[in-house]
């Protein structure tokens, strides 16, 4: 509750908004899981993995516990409103230490080898991300999953040429939770060591579909661009303020591509079209 509080400061920040269509040699910086990586299935099967082994926990204790299985879409909808895991947990039937259990087999499960080949290319996504190669623009990966995940995945896409550098985490276990400080602290260090490279971050964008993305363009400075294919919804994702809100990775990337000067006759919510 703390770090949701914490983000009124970050929705202060005005949002500069770039007017030009890109240009070669231009940097973006993006989120990975949601705008690049479809995470639903991984994250649907870590929860019904945790029900089962909370389950089956206390199976051996001799106690039955009454399991109400959400569905996908149940469950989804929960996720992209940011509904608590405790919630998600006390629907499911669980309750008091019941919901401690559930909650240390998610964080256990969640980055398991064994369900992050579940993980899907957003639809869109690779076309977008060959059209900004053709285009020149540098895609800067900035992503609370560990470097080595993403080239893996992006490997088996045939998408790694596409990415100039990947700023990933060291621990495996600090995608889940998502904090906003953590995606703050390393955005402002990425654009840090561009400048070091003697690369201009001053028309730069900033990608992803969290509240912790919006707020760490926000707070670097940049323009942001919040995307509703992922884990948060548009209706959630318009209470922190983007610059942009689009449904996916290929929309954001006509958007870029076009200059804000191409649609600025269309209706303000054609930018928030989900």
């Amino acid at each position: 509750m703390q770090d949701v509080l914490s983000l009124a400061a970050f929705r202060l920040h005005a949002n500069p908004v770039a007017t030009e269509p890109l240009q070669a040699g231009s940097t973006l910086f993006c989120d990975f899981d949601g705008p690049i990586a479809d995470v639903s299935d991984r994250y649907y099967s870590t929860y019904g993995s945790a029900l089962t082994a909370t389950q089956a926990a206390y199976a051996k204790r001799g106690i039955l516990l009454p399991i109400r299985w959400l569905t996908k879409a149940q469950f989804w909808h929960m996720k992209q409103n940011r509904v608590p895991d405790t919630t998600i947990a006390d629907w499911s039937g669980l309750s008091g230490q019941e919901v401690q259990t559930f909650l240390a087999y998610v964080e256990d499960f969640v980055n398991q080898p064994t369900l992050l080949h579940q993980d899907q290319l957003q639809p869109g996504a690779k076309a977008a991300l060959v059209g900004l190669q053709d285009r020149g623009v540098r895609v800067v990966i900035v992503t609370l999953r560990q470097a080595a995940q993403v080239l893996d995945f992006l490997h088996e896409y045939d998408l790694a040429t596409t990415i100039s550098q990947i700023y990933g985490a060291q621990d495996g276990s600090t995608a889940y939770p998502n904090r906003v400080q953590h995606k703050v602290a390393q955005l402002k260090d990425a654009i840090a060591d561009q400048h070091r490279l003697g690369i201009n971050t001053a028309a730069s964008w900033m990608i992803g579909d969290t509240e912790a993305d919006i707020c760490a363009g926000q707070a670097a400075g940049l323009s942001t661009l919040a995307l509703t294919c992922g884990i948060r919804s548009a209706s959630y994702l318009k209470g922190f303020y983007p610059t942009r809100l689009y449904r996916d990775l290929y929309a954001a990337t006509e958007f870029l591509m076009a200059g804000q000067s191409a649609v600025a006759s269309l209706q303000p919510s054609t930018f928030y079209a989900s």
